[in-house]
C-alpha cells in the first residue's frame, strides 16, 4: 500500500492531539495517506479514532504504535524540584513521574482485531512475533529507523516497509535506544544521510522523514530513493489538525530556532528553543516515559495561559517553511511542486544524440 501510492506523501503520525482522522482523511482523498497516533491515547479512544478513519477513507489509512523501552532507574529528584517551580507559576502541581508502557499490549491486540491496513512503529522494534502475527491478519508493518543498525534489525523481524528518520525530524527521535550520553540519543544523520545509508544497507522500500516541507524536499528524497516522504510539520498548521492555538502562533511568528532536547518527556525530541528547554534542558535525564508525566500539567497549563513558554513546541528544523492550506490543498501542492522540481532536475540531464 504504501510503495504505490497515486501522491507519495504521508501524513506523519503526531501524538498528544495533532493527528486526528480528519487530518488523515483529507490526505487520503487527496491520493496522499496518513496515520492516526496511537501515542498517549487510551485503548478506547483510539478505537474510536479507527472507527472514525475507517468510515472516512474507506479503510486506507495507518495506525503508528510506541515501542515501550526499558525503565530507567535515574535519579529524578532534582529535576521533579525544578517542575515544581514551574508549576507553580502556572498554578499547577507537576505530575507523577511514573513509568508505563502506554498500553501498547492492548493496542497491538486492538489493531490486530480490526486489521488495520498498515501498523507502524516508533522508540523501538516489534518483536518478530508481533509482526508474523499483524501479517497474518492482512495488515503491513512499517517500522521507524534512524541509522542501518535499526534498519538491519526491523529487516531480521519482518517489516515490509522503513520509515527512515533524519536528525532535521520535528518531535520525539525514533531511535531504538537512547543513548544518555548522546544529546540525541544516538547517531544523529541528516534525512538524505541517513536514507543512503540505510538504502545501502537493504532493498525493503523507505520512507523518508524528517524536515521536509516543500515538494522539492519530495522530489529530493524520491531521487535519494525512497518510495514517499512522510511529513508532520507541514502539516502542523492545517485546520483539520489538533495543533494547539498558541503552538500554531509560535509556527507562524517563526522567531525561533529549533534543538534536540530531553527537557519535557526524557527522550529527545525537536522543538522550538522557549525558556523551558533553555532553563531545564541541560539538566533533563534520560527517563522516558518518566519525565512526559512529570512535566504534562505544566505543559497544559501553559498552553491554557496561551503561554508558549512552558510548551512543547515540536517542530522540524525547516518549519518556517511550512505554508499552511487545508490538508488535500496542500497535498495537491506538494505533489505539483515535486513533479515541477523533478521535472527542472531532469532538464539539467539532456537526453544526448
Amino acid at each position: 500500500m504504501i510503495s504505490e501510492l497515486r501522491v507519495p506523501v504521508i501524513v506523519a503520525p503526531m501524538a498528544g492531539g495533532v493527528s486526528t482522522p480528519e487530518l488523515v482523511a483529507a490526505a487520503v482523498q487527496a491520493g496522499g495517506f496518513g496515520f492516526l497516533a496511537a501515542g498517549y491515547l487510551t485503548p478506547e479512544a483510539l478505537a474510536d479514532q479507527i472507527d472514525r478513519a475507517e468510515e472516512a477513507t474507506g479503510a486506507v489509512f495507518g495506525v503508528n504504535l510506541f515501542v515501550p523501552g526499558a525503565r530507567s532507574d535515574v535519579d529524578l529528584t532534582g529535576y521533579q524540584q525544578r517542575v515544581r517551580v514551574e508549576g507553580s507559576r502556572y498554578g499547577v502541581e507537576p505530575g507523577k513521574p511514573t513509568w508505563d508502557d502506554d498500553a501498547y499490549p492492548a493496542k497491538v491486540e486492538m489493531v490486530l482485531a480490526r486489521r488495520v491496513p498498515v501498523v507502524s512503529f516508533t522508540f523501538g522494534c516489534p518483536d518478530a512475533t508481533t509482526v508474523g502475527r499483524l501479517h497474518a491478519a492482512g495488515c503491513e508493518v512499517v517500522v521507524t529507523v534512524t541509522n542501518p543498525a535499526e534498519a538491519q534489525q526491523a529487516a531480521r523481524v519482518g517489516a515490509d516497509v522503513l520509515c527512515v528518520q533524519g536528525i532535521d525530524a520535528g518531535a520525539h527521535r525514533g531511535v531504538f535506544v537512547d543513548d544518555p550520553t548522546s544529546p540525541e540519543g544516538g547517531p544523529g544523520y541528516g534525512t538524505l544521510a541517513a536514507l543512503r545509508l540505510v538504502a545501502a544497507q537493504t532493498d525493503l522500500p523507505l520512507v523518508a522523514a524528517g524536515g521536509l516541507v516543500h515538494g522539492a524536499d519530495v522530489a529530493a528524497v524520491l531521487a535519494g530513493g525512497a518510495v514517499a516522504a512522510q511529513l508532520g510539520t507541514a502539516f502542523l498548521g492545517c485546520p483539520e489538525a489538533g495543533t494547539a492555538a498558541t503552538h500554531r502562533e509560535a509556527l507562524r511568528t517563526g522567531t525561533s530556532e529549533t534543538t534536540v532536547t530531553r527537557a519535557f518527556s526524557g527522550r529527545p525530541a525537536r522543538g522550538l528553543v522557549n525558556r523551558f528547554i533553555t532553563e531545564h534542558g541541560p539538566h533533563a535525564p534520560a527517563a522516558y516515559p518518566q519525565l512526559h508525566n512529570l512535566t504534562r500539567p505544566v505543559r497544559v497549563a501553559s498552553g491554557k495561559a496561551g503561554d508558549p513558554d512552558a510548551m512543547s513546541l515540536w517542530a522540524g528544523q525547516t518549519y518556517r517553511m511550512a505554508e499552511p492550506a487545508p490538508a488535500a490543498e496542500l497535498v495537491r501542492r506538494l505533489d505539483e511542486q515535486a513533479r515541477d522540481a523533478l521535472s527542472r532536475a531532469s532538464a539539467r540531464f539532456p537526453v544526448s544524440s
